[in-house]
C-alpha cells in the first residue's frame, strides 16, 4: 500500500487546539481583543476545520475545497466587522455548493466505472449520502474498494457476496454528522484505521474459525469520522 509523506493527525489536531485554547486566554486577560469566542464557536469556522482535514487527509478534495470555501467565506464578516453579507445568501450558497459536489461527484463515479471497453466495472463502490440514506447489496468477483461518504445521513454497504481482488484494497470513509456500516464477509482480513474526531469507527468483524484467511488480500478501511461515525460488522 502506497504510504504517503503527511502530518500526523494528532499532532495537527493537537497543534489546532493548542491555538484556539491559547487565542481564548489571551482574550479573557484581555492581552488581546479578537473576539475569538465569536469566531471559534460558530458554524463557519466549524465548516473551515473541518475542510481542511478533509482536504488534507481523505481524497475527496472537491468536497474539502467546497467546506472551506464557505467556512472562510462566512468567517470574513465574524473577523472583520465592516464587511456584512445579506443573510439570506447563505443557505442558497450551501444549496448551491451540494449541488455542484453532487454533479461533479456523479460525473467522476461514471467515468471512474466504465472501463476502456465501455463497460461498467462492478469491482468499486462509490456511495455518497448526503441528508439521507441507504443500503447497497454489492457482488464482485475481484473486489477492489473504493469510497464511502455520509454527511448528514447515513448507509450501509454488504460486501458478503464479494471476493476481495489480491494484493491491499481500500474503502476511503468520510462521515460528517453521519454513520456508515461495512458488511464484510468473516474470511476477510479488514485493518481499519479511521481518524476519529468528536465521533467514532469501530471494527466489530469477527473471522471464521474454521476458515485460515488468505494473507495475500486485505482490505484497508481508512479515512475520516468528523462527528459521525461507523463500523465493520460481519453477519451473525
Amino acid at each position: 500500500m502506497e504510504i504517503r509523506n503527511e502530518p500526523d493527525k494528532r499532532v495537527v489536531l493537537g497543534g489546532i487546539l493548542i491555538v484556539i485554547g491559547a487565542l481564548l486566554l489571551l482574550n479573557s486577560i484581555d492581552i488581546l481583543d479578537l473576539r475569538v469566542s465569536h469566531i471559534v464557536f460558530s458554524w463557519p469556522f466549524f465548516f473551515t476545520i473541518t475542510g481542511l482535514f478533509i482536504l488534507f487527509y481523505t481524497n475527496k478534495k472537491f468536497l474539502g475545497g467546497i467546506f472551506t470555501g464557505l467556512g472562510i467565506l462566512f468567517l470574513v464578516p465574524r473577523i472583520f466587522p465592516e464587511v456584512q453579507y445579506n443573510g439570506g445568501i447563505i443557505i442558497p450558497v450551501i444549496l448551491i455548493s451540494l449541488g455542484i459536489y453532487i454533479i461533479m461527484n456523479h460525473q467522476r463515479k461514471l467515468s471512474g466505472r466504465i472501463n476502456r471497453k465501455g463497460e461498467i466495472r462492478k469491482d468499486y463502490i462509490d456511495d455518497v449520502s448526503i441528508f439521507g440514506g441507504g443500503s447497497k447489496i454489492i457482488s464482485s468477483d475481484n473486489f477492489k474498494g473504493g469510497n464511502i461518504t455520509a454527511v448528514f445521513g447515513g448507509s450501509e454497504i454488504n460486501l458478503t457476496g464479494c471476493k476481495l481482488a489480491e494484493g491491499e484494497q481500500i474503502i476511503d470513509v468520510l462521515t460528517v454528522f453521519g454513520g456508515t456500516t461495512i458488511i464484510v464477509p468473516r474470511n476477510w482480513n479488514v485493518v481499519v484505521n479511521v481518524t476519529s474526531i468528536l465521533g467514532g469507527f469501530s471494527d466489530k468483524s469477527i473471522r471464521d474459525p474454521n476458515s485460515i484467511p488468505d494473507q495475500s488480500r486485505t482490505l484497508y478501511i481508512k479515512g475520516l469520522a468528523f462527528f459521525g461515525g461507523g463500523e465493520v460488522k460481519n453477519y451473525l
